[in-house]
């Protein structure tokens, strides 16, 4: 080997090495843990809760808090600042889902949707969302049409103005808004949004269904549970379906034992409308069961025929004793709004509100045993309480430092 071909190898081996302590030290960066200033926590907890750029004003207040040792009250800043969209645009993402059956977050704005940033705003206890009777609406000054039972304009053109949610809404008592009875009202249950989405057709049963997935983070096969009594499901469930009565009392037992005599609750309710969906109304008729609950009273006729709304969770004994129902509340009662009460006043409502606003507010589902004990913190305080709010300020408080 000639002298410069000599260099040259030396020349391509102290490139290799040079080119390897780069690499490392890019790698051995990456690996390290990030240990983010207190203006870049600012920034990425109002990034987290905020579509909308904070001013340099903000931030300074934000990083103050967070210096100061209270990051808490910097994410309440982020959430209430008053020029952003955590209203309009993120809670409003957040919550649209719940209230269709294809669960979109580009649903028009609606009763149900506004009612629930409302009561987050106002920091109205969560656990009363399912059984209150609350409704949020646009503030008469705004020139809005007004809310109809049967007809979403009222809120359609709150979201076409642009209307910043957070000073748009105001709070109301359902039953002088919508003619209900104060004592058939049930929070977002009884939303006219809820309705037409669960109450519309079929046989109420989605109505049930979807609020344990919205409010409970369960679906019916998750709760299956055959050793809960048979004697309250309905006509219109086949004992022997494709002449099988196995297929009845290994899957079907499962989910109607129980869910049938709570869907019960919905007795009196229904959506109506003459021929356009768009324009139907929700419909009370208290002391009178609506006929859907009597629809297919011939595929097993001996079943059981709903005589009223009374309801009874006898999920109470058995697996789904692990949702952890109040001892307090008796586990029955009439009617939608006590068995709203019976749903927000569980274990399984308080995780799972918690559990949606980790995943949306830190990108990701809880994952580890941190995580876990984090997910238990704030599960606690919440229910100490029930906002909703904080529980999005605790959640972003953890996860700034990702």
């Amino acid at each position: 080997m000639n002298a410069r071909t000599q260099r040259a190898a030396g020349a391509r081996e102290t490139l290799h090495r040079s080119v390897a302590v780069v690499l490392a030290a890019i790698l051995a960066i990456a690996a390290a843990p990030a240990e983010a200033g207190s203006r870049e926590q600012a920034k990425r907890l109002h990034d987290r809760l905020n579509g909308t750029p904070p001013s340099a004003a903000q931030l300074d207040s934000m990083q103050s808090d967070i210096d100061g040792g209270n990051p808490i009250a910097a994410a309440l800043k982020a959430i209430d600042n008053p020029n952003g969209s955590f209203y309009t645009v993120v809670l409003k993402n957040f919550v649209t889902p719940w209230t269709n059956r294809d669960q979109t977050p580009y649903a028009p704005l609606n009763d149900y949707t506004a009612t629930v940033i409302g009561m987050v705003r106002d920091d109205v206890p969560f656990n009363s969302v399912l059984s209150a009777d609350v409704l949020y609406i646009g503030r008469s000054s705004l020139g809005l049409p007004a809310y109809s039972s049967s007809g979403n304009d009222h809120y359609a053109q709150m979201e076409a103005q642009g209307l910043n949610l957070k000073d748009a809404l105001v709070s109301a008592q359902q039953s002088a808004v919508t003619g209900l009875p104060a004592a058939a009202t049930a929070g977002v249950l009884t939303s006219r949004a809820a309705a037409r989405a669960f109450f519309v057709a079929g046989t109420n049963r989605a109505m049930f269904r979807f609020t344990m997935i919205n409010h409970m983070c369960t679906d019916l096969p998750q709760v299956m549970d055959t050793t809960r009594p048979t004697d309250r499901i309905r006509q219109d469930v086949s004992r022997s379906p494709g002449g099988d009565s196995r297929v009845f009392l290994n899957n079907c037992v499962g989910c109607h034992s129980g869910m049938d005599p709570m869907t019960q609750a919905f007795a009196f309710y229904d959506y109506t409308f003459a021929t356009d969906e768009s324009t139907g109304s929700i419909r009370y008729t208290a002391g009178t069961v609506v006929d859907k609950y009597f629809h297919n009273n011939t595929t097993f006729a001996p079943g059981y025929v709903t005589p009223d709304d009374h309801w009874d969770n006898r999920w109470r004994a058995g697996p789904n004793a692990l949702m952890g129902w109040d001892p307090t509340l008796p586990g029955s009662g009439a009617g939608a709004k006590s068995l709203g009460a019976e749903f927000g006043a569980s274990d399984q409502f308080a995780q799972c509100q918690v559990r949606k606003v980790f995943k949306a507010v830190c990108l990701r589902a809880p994952s580890d045993a941190a995580d876990r004990a984090q997910m238990s913190t704030i599960v606690s305080h919440f229910k100490q309480g029930y906002s909703l709010k904080k529980v999005f300020a605790e959640s972003a408080v953890y996860c700034m430092g990702d």
